[in-house]
């Protein structure tokens, strides 16, 4: 124990993030590999369908294609359940906080599918006044999956692409980049409307 002078205060103590936990950074190679494999072939999926794309996932989910077997479990109980969002339909922006407020909850690592044109840029009804243009201007989308509506087999590969993503990532250096990761004051901005266009 160190005797402090009257006034000064204590220095920092630099304590590991607790996200990642203390021994990522140090953690061999090997076992992140195992490590990433375990979080790649064990997602649980909180589906937020908002429209008829929602129903195309729906049919992944079934016998017919089934991605239970690529290690994906659909319909989590909760999003502080969840690692994997897929939005799927068109986003209103009354709706964009609900999407936020349920990313937000749930635990890290964290990832996004936006699934169809409408989840991806506003789709048929970008140049509505309450759709929101993409998913991606509230909440970071690591893989789009194109389409009106896509079908069940465009989603299964953004999935195999998510799990190729995820088996080559490194936990420190992702959050230490900040990839598809935003600070509090940006996601305080308003939504981004697309630019006016003159005839």
């Amino acid at each position: 124990m160190t005797d402090l002078a009257p006034g000064a205060a204590p220095a920092p103590v630099s304590l590991p993030d607790p996200t990642l936990g203390p021994g990522s950074t140090l953690a061999p190679k090997p076992v992140r590999f195992v490590l990433n494999w375990g979080r790649a072939y064990s997602l649980w999926v909180f589906n937020f369908g908002l429209a008829c794309c929602a129903i195309e996932f729906i049919a992944t989910s079934m016998a017919r294609h089934d991605f239970i077997r690529l290690g994906v479990i659909p319909f989590a109980p909760g999003p502080r359940q969840a690692d994997l969002m897929v939005v799927s339909g068109t986003v209103t922006d009354k709706m964009a906080p609900a999407i936020k407020r349920l990313y937000e909850q749930m635990p890290e690592p964290k990832y996004v599918i936006s699934f169809g044109s409408c989840a991806n840029s506003g789709g048929p009804y970008w140049d509505s006044y309450c759709v929101t243009k993409g998913v991606d201007q509230i909440i970071p989308v690591d893989v789009y999956v194109p389409g009106c509506p896509p079908r069940p087999e465009a989603l299964l590969q953004g999935i195999v692409k998510l799990q190729e993503q995820i088996a080559g990532e490194s936990l420190p250096q992702r959050y230490a980049q900040g990839s598809g990761q935003r600070d509090a004051a940006s996601l305080r901005q308003p939504l981004i409307r697309p630019p006016e266009v003159t005839p």
